[in-house]
């Protein structure tokens, strides 16, 4: 009889009801992380190697970024219709190099365009006083010297908030970089941690936009100037 018992009771073990809110509990997963920017030494060699080339200073205190300021050799970022400005940073923080400028305002008109929607810009400029402060609580901030120095300090390199884009729009962007990559005129990297497109840009970019202007500019003109005279004879000749 116990022998019966128990296999009886090894197979009509008790299951608790499923709670009904348990039935519908839904898992979220996080989306896997597979940059196209992946971050590396490498390219933080290459931001540094960059900043070199220019000879710019590495930006020590608020001091040295007033008066690269009151020079022109910093420029407010281009907030507007395009383009805004993460409210936290820091007022006098809002600056980064001319042709940082130019390439921020070409990457958020043809994103606005295309989207009808702002890039937000989440950090610019900083100085190594403001890069000590930030290794504080953020380990994987790049040092503030030596050759993998955070190319910030030099005012080359901004950060575009990557989180919100949907994946079109991230896509669209990384389309976008790939060919300034590509030509040397950009470094991009999509940091995980911080959830933004890194993006120091090289000093090129200004004679390359403006080569690309002169260039539109020509072609402009024989449209609007028609055909030339040799053209048109050899159009005439062949009918």
């Amino acid at each position: 009889m116990l022998s019966l018992c128990v296999h009886a009771f090894g197979l009509h073990q008790y299951v608790p009801p499923q709670s009904p809110h348990r039935k519908h509990k839904v898992h979220l997963r996080r989306s896997r992380w597979n940059p196209v920017f992946r971050p590396s030494r490498d390219s933080l060699l290459r931001q540094n190697a960059e900043i070199d080339r220019l000879e710019l200073p590495r930006i020590q205190n608020q001091a040295e970024l007033d008066r690269l300021v009151a020079s022109g050799d910093l420029v407010s970022l281009p907030e507007g219709e395009t383009l805004r400005i993460d409210p936290r940073l820091d007022p006098d923080r809002r600056y980064c190099r001319p042709w940082t400028r130019d390439f921020l305002q070409d990457l958020s008109g043809a994103y606005f365009n295309e989207f009808h929607d702002q890039i937000q810009v989440n950090s610019a400029v900083r100085t190594v006083q403001v890069q000590k402060k930030l290794r504080r609580h953020n380990r994987n901030a790049a040092p503030e010297k030596g050759e993998t120095a955070s190319s910030h300090l030099a005012g080359i390199t901004i950060d575009i908030q990557r989180r919100g884009m949907t994946r079109e729009q991230i896509a669209w962007m990384q389309a976008y970089m790939m060919p300034l990559r590509d030509q040397g005129l950009i470094e991009p990297e999509e940091e995980r941690r911080q959830w933004v497109f890194h993006v120091a840009v090289s000093g090129s970019y200004a004679d390359w936009r403006e080569s690309r202007a002169l260039a539109g500019a020509q072609a402009g003109r024989q449209l609007a100037d028609g055909p030339q005279p040799e053209a048109v004879a050899a159009n005439s000749t062949e009918q």
